[in-house]
């Protein structure tokens, strides 16, 4: 199956985009008339590169291939998906889809990127209106997985299902808004603290860095994880949401908001703005600062997949889909991943603990490669490992691309020894090694024994 998308508009949102489908292995067709999109784009592949196989255990697809397009013609022609994400002007929407239209496939779908403009008003004047419709991406679109998906009455139901299953393959979630809205659903939430935030600061009240303080610290941990609904059923205690309902409820009725009011930017507020978030962090690049953030929400969603929970739950489904195992019958390649940034240590370097984590995941690997899999364990047999021997031979950072051979050296009944070897992916430099003695055991009278069928008849060939 060929994967090819065709991506309008090279932004910071447009680049995300192009970086989530390039690393998932798909073909992308580019276009922006920008002179420096080409390196805005590249700038951010750097960022995509260092984070996103941190969140997988094994490696991603080969990387697609990047087509620079000169004309929204060349990029659309024969592509069944194209992203648009050209600057928030309703104008200029409606234009750039009338041009695509011209070009693009009948049944292709035309997504676009706005954050505030209702997929009815994009599909004013188009020539097939039923193709048009919202895929709201966040900030960055190579980590984040949501994506608002908004229709109209009029877009084709065949063409919000093609939309779906698209970024379900490269991991995005989805959500389907069923009735269209201005600003859809994410944004009005984010609306509504940011206007909080600016009177707060315009009364003098908090800074920009004592109002982010208080979100990330506090009930921007729990909205990580559950949300706002899951996070007041918690609050509610025993008596769950309706108590908390009536304990909290009338506070709604009591003027602490300034919802339904928004102050003025004038030069004053602006400046007041700009210089306190200068103060906050303006000692580093915008660069360095789109770093920090990757590796934070790297380090957050593998916690959130070590649980299985929330984002960790998506991420770990589409690592299955990505997953390539080594075959029995030929040299064994182990491991196939990049080290996430929550290894490294306070010296910079991967933890020791973590090499035992690569080289248990390794044996898994291979256990799985000769018939031990889950079928095997639960009719009630497994390996259990009796001991280790690593040698650390090189320094392991956060970002490096790492490969594990796995070699037998005796396959002796219920006794299993393998030989482990961690490289550098790039360049074959051996990091460390491992000696790993296994014994089979019967996980019902916890002894150990001799392997069955598949498992020995693999183990005798290798």
């Amino acid at each position: 199956m060929i994967k090819t998308i065709a991506i309008i508009g090279g932004g910071v949102i447009g680049a995300g985009w192009l970086a989530r489908f390039l690393l998932n292995g798909w073909d992308v067709s580019f276009y922006d008339p920008d002179p420096e999109a080409e390196r805005k784009i590249r700038d951010v592949l750097v960022n995509a590169r260092h984070a996103l196989p941190m969140l997988y255990e094994t490696s991603m697809p080969v990387e697609g291939n990047l087509r620079l397009c000169s004309t929204i013609k060349q990029a659309v022609q024969n592509v069944t998906y194209i992203q648009e994400s050209v600057p928030e002007r309703l104008e200029l929407k409606q234009k750039v889809f009338a041009e695509i239209q011209a070009h693009c496939p009948e049944d292709a779908v035309l997504a676009s990127s706005t954050s505030g403009f209702k997929p009815s008003e994009l599909q004013e004047g188009s020539a097939r209106p039923q193709q048009i419709m919202v895929c709201h991406p966040f900030n960055p679109v190579y980590l984040l997985p949501l994506i608002e998906l908004v229709p109209s009455p009029v877009t084709g139901p065949g063409h919000i299902t093609a939309a779906k299953e698209t970024l379900s393959m490269v991991g995005l979630f989805p959500l389907h808004i069923r009735k269209e809205i201005d600003a859809h659903i994410a944004d009005r939430f984010l609306e509504a603290v940011w206007r909080e935030g600016l009177w707060l600061i315009k009364d003098g009240i908090a800074n920009t860095e004592e109002i982010d303080n208080a979100i990330r610290y506090g009930f921007g941990l729990r909205w990580a994880q559950m949300g706002l609904f899951e996070t007041y059923r918690i609050a509610g205690g025993e008596a769950g949401m309706a108590h908390f309902l009536s304990q909290f409820g009338p506070a709604l009725k009591w003027p602490w908001t300034k919802l339904m009011d928004v102050p003025e930017l004038t030069e004053e507020l602006v400046e007041k703005i700009a210089s306190q978030s200068d103060a906050q962090s303006g000692a580093m690049s915008i660069r360095a600062l789109e770093r920090l953030r990757d590796n934070n929400l790297v380090a957050m969603m593998r916690a959130l997949k070590q649980q299985g929970s929330a984002a960790g739950q998506l991420i770990k489904a589409h690592e299955k889909t990505i997953a390539v195992r080594a075959k029995a019958a030929r040299a064994l390649r182990t491991i196939s991943r990049t080290i996430p940034i929550d290894w490294t240590d306070y010296n910079g370097h991967m933890n020791e603990s973590r090499y035992g984590q690569v080289f248990s995941d390794a044996a898994d690997s291979f256990l799985v490669s000769v018939g031990m899999n889950e079928t095997y364990v639960a009719d009630g047999h497994s390996y259990f490992t009796a001991e280790t021997a690593i040698k650390y031979m090189q320094e392991t950072h956060a970002g490096d691309a790492v490969i594990v051979e796995t070699e037998v050296l005796m396959a002796d009944g219920k006794k299993l020894k393998l030989a482990h070897q961690m490289k550098r992916a790039d360049d074959n430099r051996l990091l460390a090694s491992c000696e790993q003695f296994l014994l089979h055991v019967s996980l019902v009278t916890r002894k150990s024994c001799a392997p069955l069928s598949p498992v020995a008849e693999a183990l005798a060939a290798l």
